[in-house]
């Protein structure tokens, strides 16, 4: 008897070990779906870097909450936001950098100005527009610039939200 319990409760121990803790945050994508951010709490970058959408309040505490640093906004100055997210993020304690792109300023230019952003922060950053769109081409580019092949390059950028900016990704690829 005292043998199965003895094999009961190392069961019982090692299966406790390969359980996920309840306090872990789940693996975060690199776009993330904002919903989803504010239901879970918690986010986790990826290399550094989440991109988004168009975050809400609630959505920017949680970034804050998480270690956060920064947030890049590429959204041009004519774009609605509902409220004043330079004030909101610089009162959660992280940085707001604008750095205005429309489609039009899909360019390995913009794409070097963003990794020299980033380059300025040993913690998370998230990134945004109004879909991710953006977003996912610039991070497209940049990593281009770092060393990606196409293939790579795309793909990456499509997880970071590129979607019908993909034409420009693709063109400017071409030419470089």
């Amino acid at each position: 008897m005292r043998k199965v319990l003895l094999l009961l409760a190392c069961g019982w121990a090692s299966l406790s070990a390969c359980a996920p803790s309840i306090d872990a945050v789940p693996e975060s994508p690199l776009k993330v779906d904002l919903q989803s951010v504010v239901e879970v709490g918690a986010v986790q970058p990826v290399n550094g870097i989440t991109s988004a959408g168009q975050p809400d309040q609630a959505a920017f505490k949680v970034f804050a909450d998480s270690g956060y640093a920064a947030v890049i906004d590429l959204r041009t100055d004519g774009e609605d936001r509902g409220f004043d997210e330079q004030a909101v993020v610089k009162g959660l304690g992280m940085d707001y950098l604008s750095m205005p792109i429309g489609s039009d300023g899909i360019s390995f230019e913009n794409a070097r100005a963003l990794d020299k952003l980033l380059s300025g922060y040993d913690q998370p950053v998230l990134i945004h527009c109004a879909s991710g769109n953006r977003v996912g081409a610039l991070l497209a580019l940049r990593a281009s610039l770092n060393g990606a092949d196409d293939a790579s390059a795309m793909e990456l950028g499509k997880q970071g939200g590129l979607t019908r900016l993909e034409p420009k990704v693709r063109e400017a690829l071409d030419e470089n």
